[in-house]
């Protein structure tokens, strides 16, 4: 009987000599025989050197390096989970995570000594791996969770959310059809592999189609820059928060004309402003916006077709073949075209539940099996969808919802504006009304005024802020986004931990 192997080993049988992988900090490659060779010894080690079975979990804690991606897959093999910790959370908050995770064993590098966290160095295991005999190969159970995931927290606690090997491999053929994944492809991953799109979106598809990763240890705009451009590494993917791609170009070597030859540029994990969006095709680059989630992966994204990207800017696009998608109100009832209600997903990409929050995970799902994912979405008559906001972040001034994304995408293009944050605050006379928090370009000045000029011809006075405040930085999360949850505390002078 055949039995189910994972994509590393069915790509060494099929395209063993070509390069799966490389590690650009340490110039380390490996090619799809030596990449599946190198995952069996990391199984060993886990297996004989610290003792990992069925439903054990292993932690890792470290910034980008190959050995990550090779610790997760072993994990697969012998039935472990793996849970990437978020290193750039304080000692308190990871020390709250290992508790909850209960890891057999942890590794990392330096950031274990920086959190206070006792494990062993990932230059050790590389050397455990070289001396150990490999693993030989044993079926993949699909359905057993290879993979802890701690929700990025921006409006509560982080949750760890338990995904199967076939929810990764679902969105590995999700996102390999959006994105028109080949074996040609090269996907250059400096988002951290702590996130589900450095982790998973960036690393499963290439797996899937033989293609090539390229794992930077982290995110510099200029040397990522240099790299995308770089025709001797011939990347062909990248996929960013739309933070990271607004500072891509922002950096004073931005070149358009460098990057025209990828395939895209791919953003998701938060909304992405059309204004943004469409300066991206003004410089003959595809600019391409999705949606997923930790707990549901790939889920939508809109066409390589640049005349599409803008006449649909603001959208995030259709979902796979096997992605479900429903849109309800408030009783439940689907939303006709157009109008807002909460997003529901269903399919093999979806998550089963949270790791020892039975309570949450039976709260996140419908009584037929639809994941609510908490997110405010609209789907026009085309059958696009976007994202207006985070249920939880939608506020109610003088009995009308209020979407701070919708405020947020309305003041982009403001001169001097670098990034905006909004969330409700609560009002003696309206209930609830807008604190709009704003980082400016160097050198630029802008007051109150310049803003509500800017929002009056383009929203309802009731969705115009009351308050404004410049901050240097915003509280986020490790993947760089907002934390409005902290945010509205520092601006309520709640919260003493300014960003």
């Amino acid at each position: 009987m055949t039995q189910p192997i994972d994509h590393v080993a069915f790509q060494a049988r099929r395209l063993p000599g070509k390069l799966a992988m490389a590690d650009l900090a340490s110039d380390r490659r490996w090619t799809y025989a030596e990449l599946d060779d190198a995952v069996a010894r990391s199984a060993a080690v886990l297996r004989h050197d610290h003792g990992c079975g069925v439903g054990d979990r292993v932690a890792a804690l470290a910034r980008n390096r190959a050995e990550l991606a090779m610790l997760h897959f072993a994990c697969a093999r012998i039935g472990a989970i793996y849970v990437p910790l978020n290193w750039r959370l304080s000692p308190a908050e990871i020390a709250w995570m290992l508790e909850d995770a209960e890891p057999r064993v942890v590794f990392g590098d330096e950031e274990l000594t920086r959190a206070g966290v006792m494990g062993h160095h990932l230059d050790d295991l590389a050397a455990a791996m070289a001396a150990a005999d490999p693993l030989p190969p044993e079926p993949i159970d699909q359905d057993l969770p290879s993979l802890i995931l701690y929700t990025s927290g921006t409006s509560g606690k982080p949750k760890g959310a338990l995904i199967s090997e076939r929810n990764l491999a679902q969105t590995a053929v999700n996102f390999g059809l959006l994105a028109d994944v080949r074996i040609e492809s090269v996907f250059l991953v400096d988002a951290p592999m702590f996130h589900i799109i450095g982790l998973i979106s960036a690393v499963r598809p290439v797996m899937m189609h033989g293609a090539t990763v390229l794992i930077s240890d982290g995110f510099e705009p200029g040397r990522t820059l240099e790299r995308l451009g770089d025709p001797a590494l011939g990347v062909t993917h990248y996929f960013s928060v739309p933070q990271m791609a607004a500072m891509l170009r922002a950096h004073p070597t931005f070149d358009p004309a460098r990057l025209r030859r990828l395939t895209a540029l791919f953003t998701g994990g938060a909304p992405h402003a059309a204004h943004a969006i469409r300066q991206w095709l003004a410089d003959g680059i595809a600019i391409v916006d999705g949606f997923g989630m930790t707990e549901t992966g790939c889920t939508f994204g809109m066409p390589l077709d640049k005349d599409l990207i803008s006449a649909k800017a603001g959208c995030v696009g259709f979902g796979a073949p096997g992605v479900g998608a429903r849109i309800i109100d408030v009783d439940g009832r689907d939303c006709p075209p157009g109008v807002a209600g909460e997003l529901l997903i269903k399919g093999e990409n979806v998550f089963s539940g949270y790791w020892r929050r039975p309570e949450a995970s039976a709260e996140a799902f419908t009584t037929d099996g639809w994941f609510r994912t908490g997110d405010m979405a609209t789907c026009d008559a085309d059958g696009y969808y976007a994202i207006v906001d985070r249920k939880k972040d939608m506020y109610i001034s003088g009995g009308e919802n209020v979407y701070p994304a919708e405020v947020e995408a309305a003041v982009q293009g403001l001169p001097g504006l670098a990034e905006v944050a909004v969330v409700g605050v609560p009002d003696e006379k309206w209930g609830e009304v807008g604190h709009m928090a704003i980082i400016t370009r160097p050198g630029a000045v802008i007051g109150a005024q310049d803003v509500h000029a800017h929002l009056e011809p383009r929203l309802a006075r009731y969705k115009l802020p009351k308050h404004i405040t410049i901050l240097d930085d915003f509280p986020r999360t490790g993947s760089g986004k907002v934390q409005k949850a902290h945010l509205k505390a520092v601006l309520m002078g709640d919260d003493d931990r300014r960003p």
